[in-house]
């Protein structure tokens, strides 16, 4: 097979992998573009926001956070805190990476979301897959999410506030990814210890400080369960 023909046979690999990915992006993309413009933000700064940081719950979680009035340094710690998941999933990714350039890893974890993680870490796995393949995977992802974004702040000013339920984009994502992730009872304790907490530290402790501290606290306090748990057995 001469050098064009791999060439297109492995972008096109990619592409396949990528698009149920771009798929899901294109209609999140749009509802955070269209909020980002109702809390303020114009349409290049959204577009910033998605090239520089590339990360759809921190995004939403900082637009949220800046339509309510939150200060710059609870918003910086909170989508920190929020985004120290992708040291886990780099991590996961490093063992089949071994020995690749440095410039190519930067240039690959730039594009590690949630969904192309689990993509191509399912892909490695299988065999059969190279650094090239994972590395579309991300950037097709990343193209169609920066121009979902700027699209949606575009004609967010044609939006009229709330119309559409776009305003409940950002509630109906979390209790989404959340149903998924409760797959056993510590899971579920964990979670109901992240809603109650958040509630007692906003109404006893002033500022944003209930965001991080409750996730946090409740993160701290399944890990430890499920680690009791798995010693009992």
């Amino acid at each position: 097979m001469n050098e064009t023909l791999k060439n297109k046979l492995t972008f096109r690999q990619g592409a396949i992998a990528a698009w149920p990915i771009c798929l899901g992006y294109f209609p999140i993309g749009l509802a955070l573009g269209v909020l980002a413009q109702k809390a303020g933000l114009p349409w290049w700064a959204v577009a910033m926001m998605s090239v520089m940081v590339f990360a759809g719950s921190a995004q939403f979680i900082c637009v949220a956070m800046i339509a309510a009035g939150a200060s710059t340094p609870a918003i910086i710690l909170t989508t920190f805190v929020v985004n120290l998941r992708h040291v886990l999933m780099s991590s996961a990714l490093a063992v089949y990476l071994q020995g690749v350039d440095r410039k190519f890893l930067a240039l690959y974890s730039y594009g590690v979301t949630d969904e192309s993680f689990a993509v191509n870490l399912t892909k490695f796995r299988e065999g059969n897959w190279g650094r090239w393949q994972a590395l579309i995977v991300n950037h097709l992802a990343n193209s169609v999410w920066i121009i979902a974004t700027t699209g949606g702040a575009l004609i967010g000013q044609f939006v009229p506030q709330g119309a559409l339920g776009v305003d409940y984009a950002l509630t109906g994502m979390f209790i989404c990814l959340l149903v998924f992730q409760l797959q056993g009872r510590i899971y579920v304790i964990t979670g109901l210890l992240a809603a109650g907490l958040s509630t007692l530290w906003y109404l006893l402790i002033p500022g944003d400080s209930y965001i991080v501290g409750a996730s946090m606290s409740a993160a701290t306090i399944g890990y430890l369960l499920k680690r009791h748990y798995r010693r009992s057995k």
